[in-house]
This record gives C-alpha cells, sequence and structure tokens, in this order.
C-alpha cells in the first residue's frame, strides 16, 4: 500500500483533490516505518549484527500498524467473555444512503451505530424473546471486498443477558437467562430487520430535518419498501471461538497487503470475494487513482470510535460484569499490561529481541535517531566492560 502511494499518490492529490484528512492518512502511509518517522539501531549481544527499525505512524488506516494494537485489544476482551455461546449479528445500509454517508460520515455512522443497538436492546427487552439486559461489542466497517461503499456494523451478541433482581442487597446478583432453545436461537430475522429500519429512519429523517434537507420522497418510498438486510450466523461453540473470531474484524482495515497482487503500469490488482457467486476468489484491477480514490472512501472521521461497547459490555459498567462472571464461576485474574514485545512473541510468533543472524543472541540498542535529527547514542554499559 505504501508503495502504491510513493509511486502514484502525487497524481492522484492533483487530479482529484482529496480532502485533507485523506492526504494526511495517504501520507501517513507512505512514510510508515521509513527514515522520516526516525527510529533506533539493534546490536546483537553475540555476533554483533546491527538492525535498523524506522518507527511506525501508527495511523488505524496503515495496514502495517494493526497487528500489535489489534493482539491487544482481544486481549482485554478475552476478560469480559461469558460462558455462553455468542452469535454474529451484522446490520446492513442500502446502498441508497451512500451518497449521505459521503456527505454526513460521522452523523450516518453514529446512527446506524444507535439503531442497531437499539433494535436488538429492544427484542432482548421484551419477555416473548428475552427480558433480560444484553451486551454486544459493535465494529464498523464501511467497505465490500471490491472497495466500494458498504457500510455496515458487526455485533458479537452474547446469547443471553441478565434479568434485574427485585430486591438486591449485598449477597444478591442478577441471574443469567439464555436466549431460545438455550441459546441456540437469537431473534427473528424478519422482524429484527423491520424495526432496524424503522428505528433508522426515524433517525435518519429527524437528522436531514434538522439540518434542513428533508429526504427526497422517492428515495424515502424506495427505503420504507426496501428489504433492509440483518444477517445472523449460527452461534460460535464457545467463547475461545469468539476471541478467533474477534481479531478478523476489530482492527481490520479497507484492504491489507497481502490482497494485492501487482502494482504497474499505472494500474492496481487485488483479490476479492465475490459473493454474488458463491464467494468465488476473483482478482479486480483498477486504475491507481480509482484505487486511491476507494480506498479514500473508507478514511473515517477524525477521533471517530469505530468500535463500541454496550450493555453489560458497556466500559462504565466493568466492576458490575466482574461480578456477573464471578457468579458465573469466573475467577477475575490479575490484570498484566503486556508490551508490544510480549503481544509479538506470545501472540504473532516473532521475538524482537532475538538476532537474527544468528538466532541466538539478544539484540540491544545502541542508539536512537529521531526524523532529520543527529542521532542519539546511548551509553551501553556491556560495551564498557
Amino acid at each position: 500500500m505504501a508503495q502504491i502511494v510513493r509511486d502514484y499518490g502525487n497524481d492522484f492529490v492533483k487530479k482529484l483533490n482529496p480532502l485533507k484528512l485523506h492526504q494526511k492518512v495517504l501520507h501517513a502511509i507512505e512514510i510508515c516505518r521509513t527514515a522520516e518517522l526516525g527510529g533506533h539501531v539493534d546490536r546483537c549481544s553475540d555476533c554483533a549484527h546491527e538492525r535498523i527499525a524506522y518507527n511506525s505512524c501508527r495511523n488505524r488506516h496503515c495496514p502495517k500498524c494493526q497487528n500489535t494494537n489489534r493482539e491487544r485489544w482481544i486481549l482485554a476482551r478475552k476478560e469480559d467473555l461469558i460462558p455462553c455461546r455468542y452469535f454474529h449479528v451484522v446490520f446492513t445500509l442500502p446502498h441508497e444512503i451512500n451518497s449521505f454517508c459521503l456527505k454526513y460520515p460521522k452523523e450516518l455512522y453514529n446512527i446506524l451505530f444507535k439503531a442497531s443497538k437499539e433494535t436488538l436492546f429492544a427484542f432482548a427487552k421484551d419477555p416473548k424473546h428475552l427480558g433480560a439486559q444484553m451486551g454486544m461489542i459493535a465494529v464498523l466497517h464501511t467497505w465490500g471486498q471490491n472497495l466500494q461503499l458498504h457500510p455496515h456494523v458487526h455485533l458479537i451478541v452474547p446469547a443471553g443477558g441478565f434479568t434485574k433482581v427485585e430486591k438486591c442487597d449485598a449477597l444478591s446478583f442478577s441471574k443469567w437467562k439464555n436466549t431460545k432453545s438455550k441459546g441456540d436461537f437469537l431473534f427473528p430475522l424478519k422482524a429484527l430487520a423491520q424495526v432496524y429500519r424503522a428505528k433508522f429512519m426515524e433517525l435518519f429523517r429527524a437528522f436531514l430535518e434538522e439540518n434542513k434537507s428533508p429526504l427526497d420522497k422517492n428515495i424515502r418510498k424506495i427505503l420504507y419498501n426496501k428489504n433492509w438486510v440483518v444477517y445472523a450466523k449460527n452461534p460460535f461453540l464457545g467463547p475461545e471461538q469468539v476471541i478467533e473470531y474477534l481479531g478478523r474484524y476489530s482492527h481490520k482495515i479497507a484492504i491489507s497487503n497481502h490482497r494485492l497482487t501487482s502494482v504497474k503500469n499505472g494500474e492496481v490488482s487485488f483479490t476479492y470475494k465475490d459473493y454474488k457467486h458463491g464467494a468465488v476468489t476473483k482478482t479486480m484491477t483498477l486504475d491507481a487513482n480509482e484505487f486511491l480514490r476507494r480506498f479514500c472512501l473508507h478514511i473515517l472521521p477524525p477521533k471517530f470510535v469505530k468500535i463500541r461497547h454496550y450493555g453489560f459490555l458497556a466500559s462504565r459498567v466493568k466492576k458490575k460484569l466482574k461480578m456477573h462472571q464471578f457468579k458465573l464461576g469466573i475467577i477475575p485474574q490479575l490484570k498484566t499490561k503486556s508490551d508490544y514485545k510480549q503481544i509479538a512473541k506470545t501472540h504473532l510468533g516473532f521475538d524482537i529481541d532475538q538476532c537474527p543472524c544468528c538466532k541466538t543472541g539478544k539484540m540491544f540498542r545502541i542508539l536512537n535517531f529521531d526524523a532529520h535529527a543527529p542521532p542519539k547514542i546511548i551509553n551501553d554499559k556491556r560495551k564498557k566492560k
């Protein structure tokens, strides 16, 4: 991805004049792990092999900077698991709303989050379906496999919730209640889709009226007559499956480097799954400017929160969640903060401190250097000895 920006980024900016935010993100991807961001030099304690490592841009849209963040987030979510089944639910927006998402991305994506959350909560509170407080983790994705705009939210939903206790004292706990069929069934999808459509449209129309741009009657008719897509996959077998699955969606970006197959002659080729024809893997080739334009469609507004926690999984009720877990037989573990080296070694299978040359020595830092600045030599006690 960085190579594409270096080769074609300037031409893309001149011809299409993207937003300053988009230019900033592309520049961060371009200079990620290069001398422009500074870095450090490590040396092996045994064979004296030296390695130069450049700093990362840490931009959330950069394909190089997500692995460690993803693993750290998954470790934190592992502490919140409940011993039950989990569902993967997807709420999708019709393509007729795409133009509004481009114009008001922050507002429309907030409405998408709110409508999907309120839909599930409405069914959870109804005694006919569950009659308990649910929890969920929602992750926003804005792309399809071909990089076109396709806003939707993925939700990981425990198959049940906690019921309220009328007489609550120090020894009283809320009780866990599974969804129907002992957690094998969530809620009826057709009914979910209808309620979701109604809640989204209510919020959507209210927002447009506040901005004095009422919804066109033809588009409104199409949206109300259309069957909105709500999808729920089969429940996971257990919490460990959920942890593995979360890694696929939490810090995913529009396109990863491994999907890029060719960059030449002003064109970019990448693989994608054609879900209309049985999820067959195919190759798509786009003009470099068109490829970058599609990539920029998925750059989120500054400080926009793309991962959200609701219900008993919300951050503000962490202490109460620990009480629930204890009641269900989960003994809370002491929190240990893992640095990026430990995460890379334990979860990514890569020991940063191991010498890549002799495989036995340990790498130690001998100097740091900032971007466009003289190096800062580190006093090494081992060298003096």
